[in-house]
């Protein structure tokens, strides 16, 4: 049986699409909400390069669409190289009804300034927009991983196996999107080398990866006068707030009007101290091996002075997906890799990570930022410092504080307001700029955030149920 049958089978079983109430289908699609929940906290992950089973797309280390052109260095930026129809599901089985969807592969620009290729699957909903221009969100999945088979274009097509459950997860949020009728982009902004947690290798190929899918005729969008906003949460929120960072200098024609964003990983080498020898360490080595990636100078230091223990983790850490870098690494504790006991104090790797900090340019985006003040991975005082570094160059931030839940939680209790506060953005509606009085808030949702989160869950029946 192919992998839409068996899907249909599954959602026929389950749901009884037939018989059962559509409260009880509002019910089950909470259910499913809260079960990616689990798997976004350290379920089931990827341990490496997967080989195709029978119906299921090839793994980018085998698809010949992931290889470039010869001529990519005469390419501009954004320009679209090769594109494909796609099929995109939740966890790899549940097929997105009413939707189109494509991959293209484009051009872009890496941390050193050399060209090179990374995809974005574009998603479109059937209907008509309700806006007379349809606006484009880049959504930026929190890919957080070093192999090829962790990106989200490969997780996201169906019969993927379960790699990379966090991107799986968060579909559903990008259902929430095209509920709306907006189109979607969600590019693999690490590149194709993985460079997990490189801010301007992200920065670049999430606007280029706009470029692209503005010019791609089949979306039937706007091209640059085409209202964008860009969002992203943990992982995903660095590569959206680098992006609107960089956007004024590197993309300055695009017409970005919102940017949502949460859990944001300003700085790298502070989240590295915050996080090493607890449960979430494991992002400590393999952020430290992302970046290495993007900065082949961090990557000499380094080896200068890994031990024997070392030059094995590194290469067990070197293909696995998010949740696999944290179930492998819970609690270690990086000096055991090296003769040094932060690898990162070194001077050099002070420069590499002072260049990966973001705070560094203003964006000129109306940008909203949610943030967990009790995050056990990402320390609020980075977060403060940023938006008063944002607020201190004129730009406009609605930034609430939240003093209920964690980092994990955030993701979830945090989407309704991210979600309605760009909905308001396309609208025409104010930026509720806050700059110098952020909101902190002890409450989990308000009760419109509480209305929009039952309005995604009922909106998930059509398309996957």
């Amino acid at each position: 049986m192919g992998a839409t049958a068996v899907a249909e089978t599954w959602v026929t079983v389950a749901v009884g699409r037939s018989r059962r109430p559509r409260a009880g289908r509002v019910l089950l699609a909470a259910g499913i909400l809260t079960g990616s929940l689990v798997l976004v906290a350290g379920g089931a992950g990827g341990t490496g390069p997967v080989a195709a089973a029978a119906g299921s797309p090839l793994p980018p280390q085998s698809d010949p669409f992931y290889q470039p052109p010869a001529n990519l260095a005469t390419t501009a930026p954004g320009t679209v190289l090769r594109t494909r129809s796609v099929s995109v599901a939740a966890f790899g089985l549940l097929g997105e009804q009413h939707v189109r969807a494509w991959q293209l592969l484009y051009r872009t620009t890496d941390t050193q300034g050399n060209p090179e290729a990374t995809p974005t699957t574009v998603i479109e909903p059937t209907s008509r927009s309700p806006l007379p221009v349809r606006p484009l969100v880049s959504y930026q999945v929190a890919e957080d991983s070093l192999g090829a088979q962790c990106a989200p274009s490969y997780q996201l097509q169906l019969g993927a196996p379960l790699a990379n459950p966090v991107e799986q997860a968060e579909i559903l949020l990008v259902t929430g999107l095209l509920e709306r009728g907006y189109a979607v982009d969600v590019p693999d902004y690490e590149g194709p080398l993985s460079a997990y947690g490189a801010g301007v290798q992200a920065g670049h190929a999430v606007l280029d990866g706009i470029r692209a899918t503005e010019q791609f005729g089949p979306a039937g969008l706007a091209g640059a006068a085409t209202p964008v906003g860009m969002w992203g949460y943990s992982g995903g929120a660095l590569a959206t707030a680098w992006s609107s960072e960089l956007q004024p200098s590197y993309a300055p024609e695009l017409h970005v009007v919102a940017v949502a964003e949460g859990g944001v990983p300003v700085n790298v080498g502070n989240i590295a101290l915050n996080i090493n020898g607890g449960p979430f360490a494991g992002y400590y080595i393999g952020g430290m091996v992302g970046v290495s990636r993007a900065y082949p100078q961090l990557a000499t230091l380094l080896q200068s002075s890994l031990n024997a223990q070392g030059q094995a983790d590194l290469v067990t850490v070197g293909t696995l997906c998010n949740t696999s870098i944290i179930l492998d690494f819970a609690f270690h504790d990086i000096s055991k890799d090296f003769s040094v006991a932060n690898p990162l104090a070194q001077p050099q790797a002070q420069i590499i990570l002072a260049a990966d900090t973001l705070g560094q340019h203003a964006p000129t985006a109306p940008t909203y930022i949610y943030q967990a003040t009790g995050d056990e991975i990402i320390p609020i005082a980075d977060v403060d410092g940023m938006v008063a570094r944002y607020c201190a160059a004129g730009a406009s931030v609605d930034y609430t504080r939240t003093t209920v839940g964690e980092h994990i939680t955030t993701v979830v209790t945090g989407a309704p307001g991210a979600l309605t506060w760009l909905q308001s953005r396309f609208n025409g509606g104010p930026t509720g700029n806050n700059c110098g009085n952020p909101l902190t808030t002890s409450t989990v949702l308000t009760s419109a955030q509480w209305a929009t989160l039952f309005q995604v869950l009922a909106g998930l029946i059509p398309y996957f149920l």
